[in-house]
């Protein structure tokens, strides 16, 4: 066992525009793509992550300090400490079963594919530890190790269901062919989804709201750079940043929208390829069946409309955080929420309209569910050590959990909670009703086409 950790530190230690670009590789090598295109294929996909990587860590270390001047100004002390999901990673692999949950994901995968009930292959292993995180909150509430493996399981499962759900509305969102997400984040549609229903029945939330949409009506206002220096402006001002530090900010902000959608294009030109190649391999072995490559968010961050929305949502994170009773988290490392901006970019098809008002609406889950965690994860990182300085009675938790609901319903039911095994049933419920509404629904760029076409018949009649 010792010896299968080293390795696997090894190669986790390479870092994933490294470890996912080399499962890319031996992919289209098995699917019979010359290796000097494979090999190009990997590389180039190395890249869009390292550059995506570095513009979202640049975007993230100009935001976080703004929130935290922010927080500072309200005069709020709260006990817990948001590590975000690094510390969140880092404590968890340290627990002595988290590496037992690459062979969970792997083997889950392989069986589902094997009895055809999924389409989606998750090359994602970097993040297994989510995983083995959900496996240990489940133990440490129930007492039941084989409950938290159980779980586990349960989640791996979700993850390839959210695949293939949302596989053609990434499609049409990114441009990438048989390429989807298998990041838990996407489990938040689940959360989301009631409050997106009602919305289907209230005129104004059913117009084209993206942020191509909004270029006709904005004009230049529109343009990501031109955004991101209004929001990153309005951010420094509310952080009493002064003008000097606002604009700075503003102009970082911009310089991170513009980015963004041009390391974007590098997704596609690396996975098209792969994707090409895969799809005559299944077709010459397995009688014209479909597979899916599953990848990390990442592939979505060329969408401004997450990042329009995760920085709008910023202030009214922290002033959640002051106002709720029994929150002991400040936003801080995980102020940034990715869960409720890509779950609602991929449910909603990047209606901003939609996207910031469910993000209003559910975003305290987040802060409960960081003061749930808090003990939880406090007590994994003293018995492991994984925290440096870390003192006893610390409080240490990650704001922006993914998929919190799922996590903490598990946990209490395994533990004989009534309301929580309620709340399973629930959960599995508009688990179904999510596969089937996005199965229904057309893809982002055709979602609010119709509206459109009535609105523009009703103005024709009118005249």
């Amino acid at each position: 066992m010792a010896i299968f950790q080293d390795i696997v530190n090894y190669v986790l230690g390479l870092g994933s525009a490294i470890f996912v670009p080399l499962i890319i590789l031996v992919l289209g090598l098995l699917a019979g793509m010359k290796f000097r295109k494979a090999f190009m294929s990997a590389i180039t996909l190395g890249i869009a992550f390292t550059g995506m990587s570095m513009v979202i860590n640049f975007m993230s270390g100009a935001v976080s300090p703004a929130s935290e001047a922010l927080a500072t100004n309200t005069g709020i002390n709260l006990p817990a400490l948001d590590l975000g999901w690094t510390g969140a990673a880092s404590i968890t692999w340290s627990w002595s079963y988290a590496f037992v949950f690459f062979a969970v994901t792997i083997g889950v995968n392989f069986v589902m594919l094997v009895l055809n009930l999924t389409k989606t292959l998750n090359v994602d292993m970097w993040n297994v530890w989510g995983k083995a995180l959900t496996a240990y909150l489940v133990y440490y509430v129930s007492g039941n190790l084989i409950a938290g493996f159980v779980t586990a399981i349960v989640q791996v499962i979700l993850e390839l269901k959210l695949g293939d759900m949302f596989q053609k509305h990434i499609q049409d969102l990114t441009g990438i062919p048989l390429v989807t997400v298998t990041h838990f984040m996407t489990s938040s549609a689940v959360l989301l989804l009631p409050f997106s229903m009602i919305m289907d029945k209230i005129p104004f939330f059913n117009k084209k709201a993206d942020t191509n949409a909004l270029k006709s009506k904005l004009g230049i206002f529109s343009e990501n750079s031109v955004m991101g220096f209004i929001i990153g402006l309005g951010l420094g001002l509310a952080a009493a940043y002064g003008i000097s530090g606002s604009l700075n900010l503003a102009v970082q902000v911009a310089t991170a929208m513009a980015l963004f959608p041009m390391i974007s294009k590098m997704f596609m030109q690396s996975l098209s390829p792969l994707a090409d190649a895969m799809s005559e391999f299944m077709k010459r072995k397995f009688k014209d069946r479909e597979v899916f490559i599953g990848l990390d968010w990442p592939i979505l961050a060329g969408r401004s409309e997450i990042w329009v929305t995760a920085i709008l949502l910023v202030p009214v994170f922290i002033g959640y955080a002051i106002i709720l009773p029994g929150n002991q988290v400040l936003p801080l490392a995980g102020i940034i929420n990715y869960s409720i901006a890509v779950g609602g970019l991929l449910l909603t098809g990047g209606n901003l309209a939609r996207m910031l008002v469910l993000g209003v609406i559910t975003m305290p889950i987040y802060l409960y569910a960081a003061t749930y965690l808090a003990p939880i994860l406090s007590g994994l990182a003293e018995s492991t050590g994984a925290v440096e300085g870390f003192k006893s009675g610390q409080l240490i938790t990650w704001s922006s959990i993914e998929g919190p609901e799922f996590r903490i319903f598990f946990a209490e039911a395994f533990n004989l909670n009534p309301l929580a095994i309620g709340a399973v049933i629930v959960f599995i419920g508009l688990f179904y009703l999510l596969n089937k509404y996005m199965n229904n629904a057309k893809v982002p760029s055709l979602r609010y086409e119709e509206t459109k076409e009535k609105d523009t018949n009703l103005k024709a009649k009118q005249a």
